[in-house]
């Protein structure tokens, strides 16, 4: 059997006081995984230490059967990290900063110019490829950093809120181009407070609270655990998260 894309067992981690206490969480190859939870409940957090940004306290971590603690270096070279705000220099265009990026990941040039051009047709921008991204809107920055993270053909995705202030229709575009993703075999894992966007893309939803698991499954399989079996996404994370 293959390793799943993402394994979290017995993850704790505290700022003064605990944010994660004892969190399991297994995501399945080849998913469009969506992780949910209230305000404060630790979805960020345990991104943050997937990728290996925020140093856990105690559990494991393995990406692809990768242990992430021990062998950081291997686990994000097949992973790939968008937070919530856009991060590019912006006196880059979006060729330039592709270039820059697959430099980092030390890409030879003739692999990388065309997965710049790939990515950057795919995502609809390579009519502003020589175009300094200081004055993109944050969709089209949102999609120029989506085409960074994705330059070094990572198997694992993970986006913090990707579509908090879009606009309808690059909200659209975001959504489909992750959709893509993973018709083409990759591993998506997304944050937001958008229910109706997990309810549509979502394959498996996890809910997380007080920085542990509360519930994880399809989203009938989560209207079955909450009693609501015609329930909306909104209905049924309300009432999983309302239980005491």
């Amino acid at each position: 059997m293959s390793s799943p894309a993402l394994r979290i067992t017995g993850l704790h981690k505290a700022f003064g006081k605990p944010v994660i206490t004892g969190l399991d969480l297994t995501v399945g190859a080849g998913q469009l995984y969506a992780l949910l939870g209230p305000n404060g409940a630790g979805k960020t957090t345990t991104l943050r230490m997937a990728v290996g940004l925020t140093e856990p306290d105690s559990g494991s971590i393995e990406i692809f059967g990768v242990d992430a603690r021990r062998d950081p270096q291997a686990a994000k070279a097949i992973t790939a990290w968008l937070p919530d705000e856009p991060m590019l220099y912006d006196k880059l265009t979006p060729a330039e900063y592709l270039g820059f990026v697959a430099g980092l990941w030390r890409i030879p040039p003739d692999r990388a110019a065309p997965e710049a051009e790939r990515l950057l047709r795919w995502l609809e921008l390579w009519d502003v490829r020589d175009t300094r991204c200081e004055g993109f809107s944050r969709g089209m920055q949102q999609k120029v950093a989506l085409a960074g993270a994705l330059i070094h053909d990572p198997q694992l995705l993970i986006l913090d809120e990707p579509l908090t202030g879009l606009d309808a229709a690059m909200a659209r575009s975001v959504k489909d181009a992750l959709r893509a993703a993973v018709d083409q075999g990759k591993t998506v894992i997304v944050t937001t407070h958008i229910l109706e966007v997990a309810e549509r893309l979502a394959d498996r939803i996890g809910i997380i609270a007080g920085g542990r698991l509360l519930a994880e499954g399809t989203l009938e399989e989560l209207r079955a655990l909450a009693g609501a079996d015609e329930a909306t996404l909104e209905d049924t994370f309300i009432r999983l998260t309302s239980r005491p």
